[in-house]
Parts: structure tokens; sequence; C-alpha cells
């Protein structure tokens, strides 16, 4: 990497949100939200999109049978496979709690199972969760089913009977396949697992494959991106998330296992994600957004070309819906206009649901004008490396603002303005967070006195 590169990275490498929302979760002003509130959004949302485009589902499986000490998630850790009844139960319970206040039928869209580790519950249990939350809905003609898999703990049975229920989309772990680091972050898993499951999954017929690469691990260096970049293209999965690792030990205790002296930090850690980049796309894989890649054939990269490809609290999607309902421990629920996040801790999820019988929400966000606003111009930069405004609004005081906290950055030649059109150049797609930032009007009136985010870089 040229020594120009380096100079931007060590000027622009600062904390700052990956805007799976926005205003992100640190700057929520209802962190005391009633489920009355967040219920009043909801239902006017879903009374007027349900029949028309439906809604989508997120349900959070918690369990993991061991630590992966990189993962932020929240999760609970046993070997005991006797919670798996008691929380699917209670999840059902909670859309149960819904379904009384929306009153008409849903229409859903969208279902993904995320976690903790999805495949940590039997088939069993993974189809009598699924095939309860159908009984009382009805399906979308463009219904998808989707879920995260462990590939230690993934079965060909639990991939079958997932397709039988709508699935066409799975997403495995894979994070790195260099032995050293697998160790450190406490995940071996051997190629050959992997290959085993992705083998499988084609086998029964699923059509879009993706894997999750992590860069910026402890211990990673570049022969070990290197390697499984060279795997992972012997597989040729249609999607690959190729995020950077976040070191947030203040949220993720398990990450006090190694300090920032076993990192790849800053240029060196930025050199391992310009190398897996230049080798997917040696392999015909195509840069969406933000560190996400797919195949010309797969609906990701088609949705980029027809300008509707979405990002949320799950990543990058094809399609989206308005009313986004999380169910489980700790979910996050979206209706456009406001945000909603469940109890934490597993206990007290519980006992909100099976015993009080209220939805669990404990905290969430209502937005205002100003941030429907916000929230369009940074979802374009994410989705489309672009946004544009009217003539109307030239005088716009967030554009103002953020054309201003831009200034070094069009300097630099990372964001070209022509036309009302602010644009990420080639250049600056490293940086894409940073243009996002310049919207962040909630992050500028209140800087945090603590660091709150990883490193962009």
């Amino acid at each position: 990497m040229a020594n120009t590169d380096n100079t931007l990275i060590s000027k622009y490498n600062v904390p700052g949100p990956r805007y799976t929302s926005y205003p992100t979760v640190p700057y929520w002003q209802d962190n005391d939200l009633k489920a009355g509130d967040w219920l009043s959004r909801l239902t006017k949302r879903y009374q007027d999109t349900n029949s028309k485009s439906g809604i989508s589902l997120y349900i959070h499986l918690p369990f993991c049978e061991s630590l992966c000490t990189f993962c932020g998630c929240n999760k609970r850790i046993t070997i005991n496979h006797g919670v798996e009844s008691p929380y699917i139960q209670t999840v059902l319970n909670e859309w149960d709690l819904y379904l009384e206040k929306l009153g008409e039928k849903p229409m859903l869209r969208e279902l993904h199972l995320g976690g903790g580790t999805p495949t940590f519950f039997s088939a069993d249990n993974l189809r009598f969760l699924l095939e309860s939350i159908y009984k009382k809905c009805d399906l979308h003609p463009d219904f998808e089913l989707s879920f995260e898999a462990h590939p230690n703990v993934t079965s060909y049975e639990q991939m079958q009977v997932l397709y039988e229920l709508g699935s066409r989309r799975i997403s495995l772990g894979v994070q790195d396949f260099d032995p050293a680091v697998q160790q450190i972050i406490n995940r071996v898993q051997p190629y050959e697992t992997v290959l085993k499951v992705t083998e499988g999954a084609r086998k029964i017929g699923y059509s879009s494959i993706n894997f999750d690469i992590i860069y910026g691990l402890p211990l990673q260096k570049m022969s070990s991106i290197v390697d499984t970049i060279t795997k992972v293209k012997q597989l040729m999965p249609e999607r690959i998330a190729f995020y950077s690792y976040a070191h947030v030990p203040w949220v993720s205790p398990g990450q006090r296992r190694y300090t920032e002296e076993d990192l790849p930090l800053g240029s060196e850690k930025r050199d391992l994600y310009e190398k897996g980049r230049e080798m997917l796309e040696a392999a015909g894989y195509i840069e969406i957004g933000m560190d996400h890649f797919s195949l010309p054939q797969d609906s990701l990269y088609k949705a980029l070309k027809k300008g509707t490809l979405h990002r949320n609290f799950m990543g990058y999607t094809h399609q989206y819906t308005e009313v986004s309902i999380g169910l489980g421990v700790s979910s996050i629920s979206d209706s456009w206009d406001a945000f909603a996040q469940n109890i934490k801790g597993f206990e007290e999820y519980t006992a909100m649901v099976n015993e009080i019988k209220e939805i669990p929400v404990f905290r969430g966000h209502l937005l205002n004008e100003e941030d429907l606003f916000i929230r369009k111009h940074i979802l374009n930069l994410m989705c489309q490396l672009e946004t544009s405004w009217g003539e109307s609004e030239d005088n716009h005081p967030l554009i103002l603002s953020a054309i201003n906290h831009l200034t070094e950055m069009f300097e630099d030649g990372l964001v070209v303005l022509e036309n009302r059109t602010l644009r990420v150049t080639e250049s600056g797609r490293p940086f894409v967070r940073n243009a996002c930032m310049a919207f962040d009007n909630r992050m500028w009136a209140k800087k945090p006195e603590t660091q709150l985010f990883s490193q962009v870089i």
C-alpha cells in the first residue's frame, strides 16, 4: 500500500459506528422506552404496509456450546440442550403478545434466524418453532427464510428441515482457516468441516450460501488471509461478508484473552482487506457496499444494480420491509420511524413475557423528521456509495453541516460533490463510515466522552 494511503489511514482511523441504524444505539434517546410508545408507532406503520409489502421477523437464538472470543453478540454459553424447548416457547409467547396488538393477520415476507448459534437447536425444535410461527401468519409470495450456522454444529438434517420450511439461504461463520488464529479466538474449525456443510447445503438445493470472514483478528497475518481466501475460492459461496474485527473488550470481556499487541492495526490491518479483496475480485466477486461481496448471479448484486440494496441491523439485504419485529432476548425491532430493543437478560426477558405478559421492550428511539432525513442519506451512502438532494435542500442546515464536516475528505479525494450528488470515490471506499459520520448530527451534538465504537479501519 502506498505511503499516501498509510497517511490517510492514520488520519481517518477513528472510532466510528457501523451504521446498521441511525441514530446509532448509543444515541437513542428513549432509554426507558415503554412498550406502549413503541406499539403506537409500530401498529400505525403495520396497518399502512402489512397488506402491501408484508413484515420481517428476526428471531434471536442465543445459545452456543462454546465461547468464540471475537464475538460481540448477546449469547448464553451452555452444553445443556434442555434450554431449547423453554426458550422456544417463550419466543412463541412473545409472538402471541404482538399478534394480540397488531390485529390483522401478518403477511410474512422475510424471516431470519440469528445467534448465538441457531443450529445449536435440534432439527425437531427448529421445525416446531417455524411451523408455530407460520400457523399464525400468511407467507408473502416472495417469502424468504435464512439462518446463521456454525459449521461445527450444523447437521445435514437441520439444513434439510430448514430447506423444507422455505430456506434457500444459509450463512456460515468461517472467520479464518489459520490454526493459530482459530486457537486464540476459540473457534477451531477445520476446512473439511466447512467443506462438508457447504457440499451438503448445495446437495439439498440451497441457492445462496454466505461465508463470514473476518480480517484484523489476533495473530492474523497476510499468509492467513491468502490461505483463507484460497480455500474459500475452492468452495465459491454466492456471498461473502468480509468484515473488520471489532475490538470492544468493554462490551465483550472474552476479548481480554488477548491485547492490541496481538492485533494487526492501521495500515497493516487494511492491507489484509485489500489483499482479500484483490483475490476475491480476481475470482469473479463484486464488492457490495461496505465489506460485502457477491457473485453476479446472486440477489445481493442484482439489488445493488436495481438500487434496492438495503442495510439494517443484520447487515445488507436485497429486500426489506418497513416493519421488522425482533423476537427473543435482546432482539431489535424497527418500524422505520421507531426502534425498540428487548431486554438483554435471559431471566428478565423470560419473566416479562411469561409472567408479566408484556412485550419485553426496555429501550428504543422514536425518530423525528431530522432523524429520518439523516437516516435516508446515511443509508444511501452505505448501500449505493452516494446520496443526492434537490435544489430546495441546498441550504438545508443538515446538508450544509455535512458538507462542512467533509472538507478534508473533499481535499483528499475521498468524496466528490457534483450536481447535488455526493459520491464516495474508489479511493474513498475504505472511509465510507467517515463519510456517514459527517451526516451524524446526534454524534456531532454530543461527542462521546469514552470510546463507544470500534475503529473505522
